[in-house]
């Protein structure tokens, strides 16, 4: 099991998967956005979308489990 944490503070902008989705190692998981610009966040491994551990138009802080995948 992994943990995708937010690498900064940004608001959710898209939710690009859901749970029991499969992912490879790199697929975008969450655009987040930050200073008007969108940034990816990725899958750091090959497995299922557990969970989702946030909503679109939530405030994310640095370290923040994003979703979690087995």
């Amino acid at each position: 099991m992994a943990e995708v944490r937010a690498e900064m503070v940004a608001n959710v902008w898209k939710i690009v998967v859901s749970e029991g989705d499969q992912v490879s190692e790199g697929d975008t998981l969450v655009i987040l956005e930050s200073m008007k610009m969108e940034i990816p966040v990725l899958a750091e491994d090959d497995g299922v979308v557990a969970q989702i551990k946030v909503a679109e138009g939530d405030v994310i802080q640095e370290g923040d489990v994003i979703a979690v995948i087995e």
